[in-house]
């Protein structure tokens, strides 16, 4: 506890006021002077003590509590140290450092420790970096500017917030781990794209920065496409080149980039980018051939026209193109429709054929329909949706389509009403498992027509009255084909008794068709979300019980699966490290996911530097310092004083204190303002009365 003692003053009338009666005895002691009036000079005793009562000096002692200074110590533990194995030096300086401080009186020390991730959180940026600033900051919020000591920042200098630290109040001391001389050899690429059109390259500029070599030195890059086998490259180092990466599929297009590593670099991971493009089609084009009109025709048309992604090319075939129409010309539309053009040259440009109630009956020549078979088995892909003209002669079941149908009618046709459902194969395949309102008891509404087919081939999804095949999807060759049995779907779109799940299920069917990846029936699948690793199998039969995951840096673990819902199973790890990530099965499935950008702000640049923190120590009157000279020592400044030399960093010593009490003591008491008032008063008469 310390003592202080003052002087101040408390009046007892407003100040104008006083100083008014001061001035106005002022000048009537004056005039008396003037005129040599006797005992004028002691009229100024008893005005000097009224004037001095009515300011009211008192002497004040405070009771004073000192407070400590704080001290801040930040140690960086983020990727960038640790990777390159420096935070050990890190930690052994923090210690020391430590030791100094708890010797120096009144000061108390923080420590913080910075990984990165709550502060790139924070930040709301996916990629946030070292936030050492940031943290340094939030941690002395609620330190008065008067108790800040100084900052001591122990990293590799590596920080990428250090706009926010360029007034603190305290000093700011960076002590930097690593070698001043380190060098690295690093990939960058540039902004990486986050989808691609299937079939069209992307050109992604590419640079391999390394300090030793010369600019246009020829390195080899090493490139895989989604785990194949490695493709090399060779790009001058030192500049920024563009290369062409191709998208050859819808979904993750997963691309992983390497060079090989050199002597003494501080990193090997920023020798490997990996990034991931998401494929998407320009736009489907399908061909919707209808025949008998019915009540489902109009569904189909708006189905697929009010999907901005789908060029639909429709038409009802009634008659044979060579039949005689003694229409008048006036009344004939102006071009003949191209259906030679379609079916023999551009047959292949259509990602998807539906085929809506057509009945062949010499409607179109074989020979056409030959195309289309061909056109499955090439990897195209054909959806038929059927009624009553599936079961006639001379229909297309009959014709040279038959070859890639998943089944024929047996020439019953069911008109009683009945109630859609899911097969056990249904409940797992993605294309039905999970439709809304629907699982082994579903809710939704009823049809009221089904063809009966004979011996389906392929999958059946979707079973009608007495479990006969409803929906039936098949492979042939390279392409797919699905026949729907049915021609009363539509009821659903109405809403009819409850409706149901048209739109989803047609959606579904069609993705499945185009050999969408999310909808294939056997996969394993890999994202990443909050920096954990989610990785789904999906299966028609028996579901793997592990997966063997294989991070960026190597290191592989085995975690189980765990069904959740019927032909799928998950599981979900810890994923810290930017990069790729491989998980496989025993019975052979791979996938990969990639864990943050390409050129990630931590893993990027890791070797040290000074760069950054020299302008926010001096900014704050700190200074910077390498460990590998040894750590600077410890001093107390007062403030205005130099905090930083060539071996030492300084502290502030603010002085700081608490008032816990306050004695106030008049230093004039009223019996003595009365003697001296009376007392000048009566000597001044005397004086004038002689």
């Amino acid at each position: 506890m310390e003592s202080f003692t003052g002087i101040s003053f408390a009046p007892l009338l407003p100040a104008p006021l006083i100083w008014t009666l001061a001035a106005l005895g002022l000048i009537a002691v004056g005039y008396g002077l003037a005129r040599r009036a006797r005992g004028a000079v002691f009229r100024l005793i008893p005005l000097a003590a009224l004037i001095a009562v009515l300011v009211n000096p008192q002497s004040v002692s405070e009771r004073r509590d000192p407070q400590n200074d704080i001290a801040l110590v930040v140690i960086d533990h983020t990727l960038s140290q640790t990777l390159t194995g420096r935070e050990g030096e890190a930690e052994a300086a923090a210690a020391a450092l430590g030791a100094g401080l708890a010797a120096q009186p009144g000061l108390e020390t923080r420590v913080i420790r910075v990984d990165g991730r709550a502060e790139g959180r924070q930040g709301g940026r996916e990629d946030a970096g070292t936030a050492l600033m940031t943290a340094t900051r939030d941690a002395l919020a609620d330190v008065p500017r008067e108790r800040r000591a100084g900052v001591v920042v122990i990293t590799d200098g590596q920080v990428h917030d250090a706009g926010v630290a360029h007034d603190l109040g305290t000093p700011v001391h960076a002590l930097l781990t690593g070698p001043r001389a380190q060098t690295d050899r690093l990939l960058l690429v540039g902004e990486a794209p986050g989808f691609g059109l299937v079939g069209r390259p992307l050109s992604l500029p590419v640079t391999i920065e390394d300090p030793t070599l010369a600019e246009g030195t020829p390195v080899t890059l090493t490139l895989r496409r989604d785990g194949g086998a490695p493709e090399e490259r060779v790009v001058p180092a030192n500049r920024a080149v563009p290369l062409a990466l191709p998208v050859d599929h819808a979904g993750a297009n997963v691309v992983e980039m390497a060079v090989a590593t050199r002597e003494n670099e501080a990193s090997v991971l920023n020798n490997r980018v990996a990034l991931s493009i998401n494929g998407v089609r320009d736009r489907l084009r399908v061909l919707l051939i209808s025949g008998q009109p019915h009540a489902g025709e109009r569904i189909w048309r708006s189905l697929l026209k009010a999907d901005p992604g789908v060029d639909l090319v429709h038409f009802t075939i009634l008659r044979p193109p060579n039949k005689e129409d003694f229409t008048p010309l006036s009344e004939l539309a102006l071009i003949a429709f191209p259906t030679q053009e379609l079916f023999e040259e551009k047959l292949g440009d259509f990602d998807l054929v539906i085929f809506d109630r057509y009945a062949q009956r010499g409607l179109m020549p074989e020979s056409y329909l030959a195309n289309v078979a061909r056109y499955v088995e090439r990897g195209g892909a054909v959806l038929l949706a059927v009624g009553p003209e599936y079961t006639q002669s001379m229909g297309i079941a009959d014709s040279a389509l038959a070859s890639v149908l998943p089944a024929i009618p047996t020439g019953e046709i069911r008109q009683e009403r009945f109630l859609p459902r899911l097969s056990a194969l249904g409940i797992r395949h993605p294309v039905t498992a999970d439709l809304p309102q629907g699982g082994e008891r579903p809710t939704w509404g009823p049809w009221l027509r089904q063809v009966v087919l004979d011996s389906p081939r392929g999958a059946t999804l979707m079973t009608g009255e007495d479990g006969l095949p409803l929906l039936t999807l098949d492979r042939v060759g390279e392409g797919r084909v699905a026949l729907l049995a049915s021609d009363t779907i539509w009821l659903w779109s109405k809403g009819w008794e409850g409706g149901g799940p048209q739109a989803e299920l047609l959606r579904r069917l069609a993705h499945w068709l185009m050999k969408e990846p999310e909808l294939e029936e056997e996969t394993l699948r890999a994202r990443i979300e909050d920096d954990k690793l989610a990785v789904s199998a999906r299966s028609l039969g028996p579901l793997p019980g592990l997966v063997e995951v294989t991070g960026p840096d190597g290191a592989t673990r085995v975690w189980p699966l765990t069904a959740t819902t019927p032909g799928r199973a998950e599981a979900a790890l810890p994923a810290p490290l930017p990069g790729v990530y491989t998980a496989t099965t025993a019975d052979g499935r791979r996938a990969l996911a990639v864990s943050g950008p390409p050129n990630p702000l931590e893993t990027t640049r890791v070797t040290p530097t000074a760069e950054i923190l020299a302008p926010i120590a001096k900014a704050n009157g700190g200074g910077v310092h390498w460990l590998e000279d040894g750590l600077p020592s410890l001093r107390r400044v007062g403030a205005g004083q130099s905090a930083s030399g060539s071996d030492w960093i300084g502290l502030r010593a603010n002085g700081g204190h608490v008032v816990t009490g306050v004695t106030l003591t008049p230093l004039l008491p009223v019996p003595l303002a009365l003697a001296l008032i009376l007392g000048g008063l009566v000597l001044a008469w005397g004086r004038e009365g002689r």
